[in-house]
């Protein structure tokens, strides 16, 4: 920033009697002394003998502007005009009346009026200039201060300010000749040297800002813009430390700084201390109440802490404060959605949008919204819509994939998600959406490959990604005499059907180790092909080489003429004569039920559905056996109210027992969850519900799988239509039991 210039009014005299000419000198002699009284007297007595006498009108005027009477010194000023209309000095001398009195517009228009009559007249053209800028007339503005550096060059101030009128216009690269212009003629002009650091950083040029505003800091310890700048552009080099230290400095120069609590506030939560940034954001408020940009941070901060209504709450406060703050209502729309609160994030977008119209961020978002309120068509509209606004939008893209899949516009999807790979490379969540496009459509050879994307995601859970020492083995390296790692890194389902490649893996002549989640050591201890198996967390013997699970498929260049049968699974004996003890007298054929998975999982809303929807299709006469072990509250008073429908799931305490009483079904009934994978596993008769756009291993438009010849799959025909499947099974099993 830079400081306000002070003009000073014009006092020459022009050509008055020589009796007049004596008292006007007094005059000024007594105006130069501080003596105002002495000289008003001289002044007033001249206008006695001359009422419009044009010199005596301007030297009372300038004396009136002195002595604080503004509304004086305007009425002799413009008198004084009247008398003598070509004078640009008390054209001049009205303009820094006005401009004392906040009348800007009327200053610059005096002011330009003087610049008129004495075109050479810089200090016309640099106050003109100056009340400009503080007008936002920023082009008129420039054109002022370009008159008056023309005509004094060796101005500082003015190439200064010209530099700040051309930074708000965006002429960064000019605005930072002006400045440096500034600095060169006057080195010690640290206001100067600050404003070039804030155009370097506005170029993204990081280090050159930061030894400007140090050179700032250097003329003027006490500088408090710059010492906050610097903090700022510390903080875009990613040195928060520093940047911290820097706005707690202005702080200590002056506590009441409101931006500088703001900016601390803003590098401790870069630095992950949220609860102090929220603390600092706190002050900078109370300090100004009114600073909706700190309740916008606050808000951004909160909900890193995942204090979601909260951030609610101070996202809605920025609003009330700001009511066209676009980005707020859109990240408000963003922690509504993380709640699951969907409608009201569609509407805070909306509201964005209202704002911004052109806000493609916010369509994008919006389109999440109505894709998890199910409102396909509406998504894609909006995904539409965002595209239109940037035709780059990778992320806009992706997203417009997935919704195409939910519609089952399954070659439009891939399609889409390969624009999206085309129009960014490196973007981890497309190639990913890409691979299973292509897992689903039975594309093999691409899918697998595309499939590696996964460890470049940035949901990618916790723990996923393993790094170890040894190396990856894909397939082509020789694994005679080898010990191999193969690890567990998906849920239990995938666990259960890709451990088949643990056999082919030890056909090439390696040792295998087996690592799996402690869930299923038991029921995989003792598998075909495998030496050793451990739960994921033990200690690791020595290995040579090691492999996820799921890229033993592209390591073997999986199609699906090779897909290898189902791992033979040994059931623990003592279980089974624990569960046969358990079930009784048989009733008629024994049939598992699975209903629901993991209410966490992302798709849950799709793939789970409610036992008492279940239980109205199914057919009288068997003995039907709940294998649920996660009981929702509806769910279980359904139980309740259904004693002849045997539950054991509160008993299963591992896959070892569950495989055990899957064993003793003579058949199962599953959503898509890790039970379906082991009953396949198992051989056991299994029908699989599926909802309209399945997870890519069910693939398309068949009522088989190949990775479980004994399951049957029955798939919704339209969006959420789980009556048609669950008929459907209810006829199979009267078919098949009668």
């Amino acid at each position: 920033m830079s400081r306000s210039p002070k003009s000073t009014p014009q006092s020459r005299l022009a050509n008055p009697g020589a009796h007049i000419l004596a008292k006007l000198q007094q005059g000024l002699a007594h105006q130069q002394q501080g003596q105002l009284d002495q000289a008003r007297t001289l002044y007033e007595q001249v206008l006695k003998l001359s009422p419009g006498h044009g010199d005596a009108l301007k030297l009372l005027g300038v004396l009136e502007l002195k002595a604080g009477h503004l509304q004086r010194a305007a009425e002799l000023t413009r008198k004084a005009i009247s008398v003598r209309p070509d004078d640009a000095g008390i054209h001049y001398n009205l303009g820094v009346v006005l401009a004392a009195q906040g009348q800007a517009e009327a200053a610059v228009q005096s002011y330009l009026q003087a610049a008129t009559l004495q075109p050479d007249f810089a200090e016309a053209h640099y106050f003109a200039a100056h009340l400009l800028e503080g007008l936002n007339r920023h082009q008129a503005a420039v054109a002022s201060y370009d008159r008056a550096v023309a005509l004094r060059p060796d101005n500082a101030a003015a190439w200064s300010k010209r530099g700040n009128v051309l930074a708000a216009l965006g002429q960064l690269d000019a605005a930072l000749a002006s400045y440096q212009r500034a600095v060169e003629l006057r080195a010690d002009f640290a206001d100067a040297w600050n404003n070039r650091g804030n155009v370097l950083r506005d170029l993204r040029r990081y280090g050159e800002a930061l030894a400007s505003y140090e050179r700032a800091i250097l003329l003027q310890a006490d500088h408090e813009d710059a010492h906050n700048n610097r903090g700022l552009v510390l903080h875009d080099l990613g040195r928060y430390a520093e940047a911290l230290e820097s706005h707690e400095r202005v702080l200590r120069l002056k506590p009441d700084h409101a931006e500088s609590h703001f900016n601390r506030g803003h590098t401790l939560d870069a630095m992950k201390q949220h609860q102090a940034a929220v603390d600092s954001y706190d002050r900078a408020i109370a300090l100004r109440p009114a600073y909706a940009q700190a309740y916008f941070n606050r808000g951004h901060t909160l909900d890193a802490m995942k204090q979601h209504q909260a951030a609610i709450d101070s996202y809605a406060r920025a609003i009330d404060l700001q009511p066209a703050y676009a980005e707020a209502c859109y990240n408000r729309g963003i922690t509504l959605a993380t709640m699951n609160r969907y409608a009201e994030a569609v509407a805070s977008y909306d509201q964005a949008l209202a704002i911004q119209p052109d806000y493609a961020q916010a369509c994008n978002n919006r389109g999440a919204a109505l894709r998890d309120l199910q409102q396909y068509p509406a998504a894609l509209d909006s995904y539409a819509r965002a595209i239109a606004l940037k035709p780059d939008y990778a992320d806009a893209y992706n997203n417009r994939g997935v919704v195409l899949s939910d519609l089952g516009r399954y070659a439009e999807a891939q399609a889409s998600y390969e624009r999206a790979c085309a129009l960014q490379p490196d973007y981890a969540e497309a190639h990913w959406n890409l691979s299973l496009a292509e897992l689903q459509m039975g594309d093999f050879e691409r899918g697998w490959q595309a499939y590696e994307w996964r460890w470049k995601r940035e949901e990618l859970a916790p723990g996923l990604l393993r790094s170890f020492p040894q190396p990856l083995w894909r397939g082509s390296d020789s694994l005679a005499g080898k010990t191999i790692l193969l690890h567990a890194e998906q849920g239990l389902g995938d666990t259960l059907q890709f451990s088949r490649y643990a056999r082919l893996v030890a056909e090439r002549g390696a040792r295998v180790i087996l690592e799996v989640q402690p869930p299923l050591l038991g029921l995989l201890t003792g598998l075909e092909g495998v030496a050793q198996v451990l739960a994921k967390g033990s200690a690791l013997p020595p290995f040579d080489c090691h492999c996820p699970l799921l890229s033993l498929p592209l390591a073997f260049k999986a199609t699906l003429a090779n897909i290898p049968p189902p791992s033979v699974l040994e059931t623990d004996p003592g279980s089974m004569a624990r569960w046969t003890a358990r079930l009784g007298t048989r009733k008629g054929p024994r049939i598992g039920l699975v209903w629901s998975g993991n209410a966490a999982h992302k798709n849950d809303i799709n793939r789970s559905i409610a036992l008492t929807d279940l239980l109205e299709h199914l057919p009288p006469g068997a003995q039907y056996v709940s294998l649920q072990k996660e009981l929702r509250d509806a769910d279980r008073r359904t139980l309740t109210a259904h004693p002849e429908l045997l539950h054991c799931g509160d008993d299963l305490h591992d896959f070892t027992d569950t495989a055990a009483l899957c064993a003793l079904m003579d058949g199962v009934i599953s959503v898509d969850t890790s039970v379906a994978h082991l009953a396949g596993t198992l051989g056991k008769k299994l029908w699989v519900l599926l909802p309209f756009n399945p997870d890519w291993r069910w693939m398309l438009a068949r009522t088989d799988s190949p990775w479980y010849p004994s399951a049957t799959l029955c798939r919704q025909p339209q969006p959420g239509d789980w009556d048609s499947v669950m008929a459907g099974v209810g006829d199979q099993l009267n078919k098949a039991w009668t």
